[in-house]
């Protein structure tokens, strides 16, 4: 599968923003989806993930300011952001696993198959 991120842009602290990741390929409801995000000289962590069954999962800190999302007709997988902070600022990842999520495996890299191209957001305050 491929997979394209988009919706990354320049925003204030306080302002939304959602992200889309148009999957490529068949079957993309067979898979288990992720957001991760990359800061300057940080490393990638996870933002959220949302499972075959929709069951979906957050880092601690998203603090209920986000929101993952999949929509399985249109092979597309979102994060709608709220009350962003200059924190958040990142270059975002969608990442895209063949199967189940187990346990604690959402939040791990090595969990996922695929990945996209990553899109940028800037959160100025």
């Amino acid at each position: 599968v491929q997979l394209q991120a988009s919706g990354g842009g320049l925003v204030q602290a306080g302002d939304s923003l959602r992200l889309s990741c148009a999957a490529s390929g068949r079957s993309f409801s067979n898979y288990a989806m992720g957001w991760f995000r990359q800061a300057p000289g940080k490393e990638r962590d996870v933002v959220a993930a949302i499972t075959l069954n929709e069951v979906t999962y957050y880092a601690d800190f998203v603090g209920g300011r986000f929101t993952i999302s999949r929509d399985n007709a249109k092979n597309t997988v979102y994060l709608q952001m709220n009350s962003m902070k200059p924190e958040d600022t990142a270059v975002y990842y969608c990442a895209a696993r063949n199967g189940f999520l187990y346990g604690s495996n959402w939040s791990r890299l090595t969990s996922y198959n695929y990945w996209g191209q990553g899109t940028l957001v800037t959160v100025s305050s």
